[in-house]
């Protein structure tokens, strides 16, 4: 049993992004963000016996939970790597430019957020770690002792969005010269004091906790490279499904989704002499953005801040 088995993940847009891939019977897709697998099994459900899954995570308990689901069906393939890398995967796989729809569902789950142990919340106190795969990498605990206060304030400024970043960066690495910080109900009560000004049903931690689990796991660089990856793995007519779940990440999505729909002749001198290609689409925007019903954020209050953009390659 994993250590996390006892914390509860809702899928969130479960349907919706599943709905979105468009799934083809015999067809193979990615989900490039198993976690406990909510996409994963619904897609196999939906899948026929010469359908292909391949899924991917850097947290060893998703990982063991994907390995208890690939012993079971053998359409489905797990791999321990994030989805940044899943070009080399799917080029050792024979599949470029042959895979019918990849999902990103981005993020953190609720199994890490919940166990203590993880370091990712500052709600229960635990080890102040926050690497979505604990076996690589520097830890949150790590780069906190280490790093300059002007990087730290970058960090929660950036990644945060937090815009009292240099006061609190500045009691971070005030209160660390006297003792480092090695739990996260620490780090919360120095950040949480730093703040002069909370916001309304916000813990004054929160922007700042976010910034660095973002740094510390290189979720927006990730990001980048990981949907530049999923275009070229991608067949003509595949889709692309991406959940996130603030705005840095979906200004991603967005950006991309959009660069790559209008063409890259936009960005050219006016009377530059180039061939035709530069001015067709990769892909295809497909409706608006979903977000949760009433009825999902009822149920599940952190799918609130879910945006889910649907695209299709076209070249």
């Amino acid at each position: 049993m994993s250590a996390t088995s006892s914390f509860r993940h809702i899928t969130v847009l479960l349907e919706e992004a599943v709905e979105g891939l468009a799934l083809r019977a015999d067809g193979c897709y990615l989900d490039g963000t198993f976690g406990r697998g909510g996409h994963s099994r619904l897609i196999l459900e939906r899948l026929g016996p010469g359908g292909r899954l391949l899924g991917f995570d850097k947290d060893p308990q998703a990982i063991a939970t994907g390995q208890a689901l690939a012993a079971e069906d053998g359409r489905f393939v797990i791999v321990q790597r994030s989805f940044a890398e899943l070009g080399d995967e799917v080029r050792v796989q024979g599949l470029d430019g042959k895979v019918d729809g990849v999902l990103l569902d981005l993020g953190v789950s609720s199994p890490q957020l919940d166990d203590p142990e993880r370091g990712f919340s500052f709600l229960n106190d635990g080890p102040l770690d926050m690497r979505m795969n604990p076996d690589r990498g520097q830890s949150a605990a790590q780069w906190i002792a280490s790093a300059s206060e002007e990087e730290i304030a970058r960090v929660f400024k950036d990644y945060g969005e937090e815009r009292f970043a240099k006061r609190m960066a500045r009691a971070v690495v005030q209160r660390r010269a006297e003792k480092p910080f090695e739990r996260t109900a620490d780090l919360a009560a120095v950040l949480t004091a730093a703040n002069p000004a909370w916001e309304k049903g916000k813990n004054p931690a929160t922007r700042a906790f976010q910034g660095i689990r973002i740094h510390v796991n290189n979720e927006l660089g990730d990001l980048e490279q990981g949907l530049d990856a999923a275009l070229e793995a991608l067949a003509v007519g595949g889709r692309l499904v991406v959940i996130s779940f603030h705005s840095l990440e979906d200004r991603i999505v967005k950006q991309f989704m959009r660069k790559h729909a209008k063409g890259e002749a936009d960005k050219l001198p006016r009377d530059l002499p180039v061939r035709h290609a530069v001015f067709e689409p990769r892909l295809k925007l497909l409706g608006k953005p979903q977000y949760a019903s009433e009825e999902e954020l009822k149920a599940n209050p952190r799918s609130r801040s879910a945006v889910m953009r649907v695209a299709e390659k076209l070249r």
